[in-house]
């Protein structure tokens, strides 16, 4: 058995370059390179063997309290270092990749609303009456439109206020798309098609009564990144579904809980998504910006976000 000057002539040295290291990282990890983050944990495990033995053999020498304040100190710095990590890869590769690898459930999903919408708008364009017999709920609108009524104007007034009530609204329906998949994707369909409907209803009543340049003028900015976020949650609702329904070799739980791990990342991405939709539609959409500024925002926010989602993380 070591006595305790003997083990601090043998490993001191050690110990005063991992405190080193410590006092260096406690400024935040990015001060140290990764050679030396390397080093910080080969040298914390050393310095845990160190104190086991310390605690062992000779609990109440200060040697021990000494050990165990640096090795308290060096599992704070290597444990926000590996939160660091597993958020850093989590954006760079698993969110990407997760949605190359069911990108057709997404098309799915986006097909499941167009193809209504396109329905919706032909029909109600012809005869207004029938947009309202399919979907009751754009009556009021209907009558606004009529009036030449720019109801998203009152965004102006508490743009932060609307932002935060537009975001809970659209992560809602989110969720909803996504907890859908349980119900073998007919509630996850059912969300994607009435608000299909919906879309398409509205765009032709404002076609119809020469409203349509108001519509687009506001909504342009902000559609590309809400209807991408929507498509994606519905594709993820959709894995759920098909996994319930076609498990393969796998049982339904198994199916389940690997396209649910799957969908909750997408689901997490398409919240941040709708965060800057949600920006976009209170502080840029309502304002008198020139139409094809708003376009230019609305094409560059999916050229950046279609170029990380198809691009990022490949080489991992």
């Amino acid at each position: 058995m070591l006595r305790p000057d003997q083990h601090i002539q043998q490993r001191s040295a050690s110990w005063k370059r991992l405190e080193e290291l410590i006092n260096r990282g406690s400024g935040g990890i990015s001060h140290l390179s990764a050679a030396e983050l390397r080093e910080l944990g080969q040298l914390y495990r050393q310095a845990c063997t160190d104190l086991a033995i310390a605690r062992r053999d000779y609990p109440d020498h200060m040697v021990t309290d000494y050990l165990n304040q640096i090795v308290a100190r060096a599992h704070g710095i290597i444990y926000r270092y590996n939160e660091t990590q597993r958020i850093i890869t989590f954006f760079q590769t698993t969110l990407p990749h997760t949605f190359r690898t069911t990108w057709p459930m997404t098309l799915i999903a986006a097909l499941l609303f167009f193809l209504p919408a396109i329905a919706a708008f032909i029909i109600t364009f012809r005869d207004p009456t029938l947009g309202e017999a399919l979907v009751p709920d754009v009556a009021m609108l209907t009558e606004q439109i009529r009036a030449g009524e720019e109801w998203w104007q009152q965004i102006n007034e508490s743009p932060a206020a609307a932002s935060a009530e537009i975001m809970t609204n659209n992560i809602n329906v989110t969720i909803r798309a996504f907890a859908g998949g349980v119900t073998l994707g007919l509630y996850t369909a059912y969300i994607l098609i009435f608000n299909g409907l919906l879309f398409g209803t509205v765009t032709a009543i404002a076609q119809r009564f020469d409203f349509a340049d108001n519509l687009w003028n506001f909504i342009i900015g902000h559609i590309t990144l809400e209807f991408s976020a929507i498509f994606i949650a519905g594709g993820a609702g959709l894995q759920l579904g098909w996994a319930i329904l076609r498990p393969g070799t796998l049982s339904r739980r198994g199916a389940l809980v690997v396209a649910g791990k799957r969908a909750v990342v997408l689901v997490i991405g398409c919240a941040l998504i709708l965060v800057a939709a949600g920006m976009i539609e209170s502080f840029i959409s309502p304002t008198n910006l020139p139409f094809p500024v708003k376009m230019i925002i609305s094409i560059g926010s999916g050229m950046l976000l279609y170029a990380y989602l198809l691009l990022s993380g490949r080489r991992a």
